[in-house]
């Protein structure tokens, strides 16, 4: 048997394949999860347009555009993704003429792209124009109807809106020919067929043949209304929508087998003989460039579903700080009453670590010495990355989500990070009843209810989500009468949610939306009543004050604060600074956990290190002026423009005394005036 099969390798049996090839199979699944997008380039009839290409793809384009600005974070995107792709796939013989294209704003190499377009809402469509020469917006489009055939006909609407200047060279005639035009059309000769659409002046079926035929030659397309009576008679027409067909060789006949429908004319048409679609070159967008993160593979975090952790939190506050928050180029009016209430309650309540709550406490102190109505965001987003160079303050700037990871990119993340975070803004409130005194909050038992609306109202980027809240909230927020009472009613509308999302498109297949907490995590908090579930509400808050207190947060998976950020890049103060925070502050989690001292880390002061110019001098409560940086010159950003704080005192005391010679002036002149007057009054006399 070993001689015959001599000249064979030995096949492993399947046990021991397994092991071998397991890992592998497990590795490719990984990275098929990780990098999949709500839509794919070069499988979605589609153009996914990024940061680097929607400009070259939208200026000066000989073809009309709609683009949908989207947010992968935002569940009713995900919901209307199949609607978006069927409408691609049905236009898709329209691209001469008009495109459909995405660009994701949850992406984080678009988040300025969608700050210069102006996009607040999630999902934003809007339509540019064939031929644009300078920057432009686009126009929004404004139906609250979002079914395929609306937008379709939209479209349709908004190439007929071109100018005969800008209009879109492969796109033909779409108004309707005359009557009196119509006999011209039976005594020229051609090579090429003619379809004339008997149509009302309502219908769009006659505009969408047209268009679904632009792309293939030997045929050309018309359409007329049916208001000339005496002609439909001529032609046999009885009824409309109907497909008149003038054959190459000069018959015509009224084509009597079909359908009155657009796919019935489109298909037919498209079937004659000789008819045969064009070689088209396809759309070269610029390249996308090789980052090194698009190639980066995620791995899927292990952790522990009864622990709430700090990366979601922190995650969180970096995506809304620096890209919800970036869609408004500035804020004023209710807006900045919103963020300035929500950044309040935050510095107070926030249980993070040292670092990022100095932060908060720096933005808190920071708006309340401007007395401005308006404040651009630019100069919010300077303090937050620290272009000032405070020493102990610190915001992750990429999200990681754990508790919030979803089973693909577009599911969970924000919506699910955004919603801890409240809730434990909920329980700290009750919890720590004090820390709000003297900002103003402070005897408001709905306050982080009140902020979380109004944030909600003014800065969330899923709109259909913002309306439903907002709906909850008018209905019972009222009732909420303390801290108590607002951490179960924020309990209860979260399940609500839950049970109106359950089978949704939105909803991940791995974390399913279910009734919180479940009996697994917390069986007090579930209980039976003559025979039916009821909540032991008693139980429900005990529960909800332990998840999201702080003995529960675990700090595993958070970023490093050693890791330099962009402005930080060769600056030695700051390596040491950020060394300072690591030993001091930066463990938090062994803190955390540590059972003979579970303080709070967001309630520890960094340590100060003895020979370091740049150690922290105070705690957070003063984060401005605990910085204490010898022989430098330490800027604050304002509006943008940097100074340091040697130009601040500059100013104070020139204007100071520019104010003291100004009276002196004033007095002077006064006395000199008076005593002008009595002498020559006296004279005269």
């Amino acid at each position: 048997m070993a001689a015959a099969g001599g000249g064979r390798r030995a096949l492993l049996p399947v046990p021991v394949l397994l092991p071998v090839l397991l890992p592998a199979l497990l590795l490719v699944l990984l990275v098929a999860a990780t990098t999949a997008r709500l839509y794919r380039p070069g499988h979605d009839p589609l153009t996914v347009l990024t940061a680097g290409s929607v400009r070259p793809a939208l200026l000066n384009s000989s073809a009309a555009w709609v683009v949908q600005f989207y947010s992968s974070s935002c569940g009713h995107c995900v919901a209307f993704a199949p609607t978006w792709r069927a409408l691609a796939g049905d236009v898709k013989d329209w691209e001469s003429a008009i495109r459909v294209g995405v660009l994701d704003c949850g992406e984080e190499g678009n988040y300025e792209t969608c700050k210069e377009y102006g996009i607040h809402y999630y999902p934003t469509l809007r339509y540019f124009k064939a031929f644009t020469k300078q920057f432009t917006t686009g126009e929004n489009y404004q139906g609250a109807d979002r079914e395929l055939q609306t937008l379709r006909q939209m479209m349709i609407d908004f190439l007929q809106n071109h100018s005969q200047e800008v209009r879109p060279p492969a796109c033909p005639p779409l108004d309707p020919i005359l009557s009196s035009d119509l006999p011209s059309l039976f005594e020229k000769s051609s090579h090429h067929y003619t379809a004339i659409v008997f149509e009302s002046n309502s219908s769009y079926v006659g505009r969408e043949v047209i268009l679904d035929l632009i792309q293939y030659e030997n045929i050309v397309v018309r359409r007329a209304l049916n208001f000339d009576k005496p002609v439909l008679e001529k032609l046999g027409v009885t009824s409309v929508p109907s497909c008149y067909l003038i054959q190459p060789n000069g018959s015509h006949g009224l084509i009597n087998n079909l359908k009155p429908l657009r796919s019935f004319f489109s298909s037919y048409l498209k079937s004659l003989p000789g008819v045969r679609k064009k070689l088209l070159l396809p759309l070269q967008l610029p390249a996308p460039e090789n980052k090194e993160e698009s190639t980066e593979i995620k791995v899927w975090k292990e952790f522990d579903k009864s622990r709430l952790y700090m990366a979601d939190l922190e995650s969180g506050l970096h995506f809304l700080l620096r890209v919800e928050l970036a869609t408004h180029k500035a804020l004023e009016g209710a807006e900045l009453k919103t963020f300035k209430d929500f950044v309040t309650v935050s510095a107070k309540l926030f249980p993070g670590r040292q670092p990022v709550v100095k932060l908060l406490e720096t933005l808190q102190e920071w708006l309340v010495s401007l007395p401005l109505d308006k404040i651009p965001y630019d100069a919010i987003l300077d303090l937050v990355n620290n272009k000032m160079r405070i020493s102990g303050i610190f915001l992750p700037r990429k999200v990681q989500w754990v508790g919030c990871q979803g089973s693909r990119p577009e599911l969970r993340g924000y919506s699910c990070s955004l919603w801890k975070l409240f809730h434990t803004l909920t329980v700290q409130a009750a919890l720590r009843p004090k820390a709000l005194i003297n900002t103003g909050l402070e005897d408001n038992p709905q306050i982080v209810l009140q902020v979380m609306r109004r944030y909600i109202q003014h800065f969330f980027g899923c709109q259909a989500c913002a309306q439903h809240f907002e709906e909850m909230a008018k209905e019972s927020m009222d009732s909420v009468k303390s801290s108590e009472q607002a951490v179960l009613w924020l309990w209860e509308k979260h399940n609500v949610v839950n049970n109106r999302l359950a089978g949704d498109l939105t909803e991940d297949p791995k974390f399913p939306k279910v009734q919180w907490p479940t009996p697994d995590v917390c069986p007090a908090c579930h209980e039976e009543i003559k025979g039916l579930h009821s909540w032991n509400q008693d139980q429900v808050l005990q529960f909800l004050k332990s998840h999201y207190g702080s003995e529960n947060i675990l700090y595993k998976y958070t970023e490093s604060q050693t890791e330099p950020s962009d402005n930080e890049q060769g600056d030695t103060r700051e390596v040491k600074d950020k060394n300072l925070l690591k030993n001091s502050g930066g463990n938090g989690e062994n803190q955390l956990q540590d059972k003979e001292n579970p303080a709070d880390p967001g309630s520890k002061v960094l340590e100060k290190a003895a020979g370091n110019p740049g150690a922290v001098q105070g705690s957070g409560k003063n984060a401005a002026a605990s910085v204490n940086l010898k022989g430098t010159r330490q800027a604050v950003s304002f509006l943008g423009i940097g100074f340091s704080n040697l130009d601040m005192s500059l100013c104070v005391i020139l204007y100071v005394a520019s104010s003291l010679f100004l009276m002196i002036m004033y007095f002077f002149f006064r006395m000199r005036s008076k005593r002008w007057k009595v002498k020559y009054y006296r004279s005269s006399v």
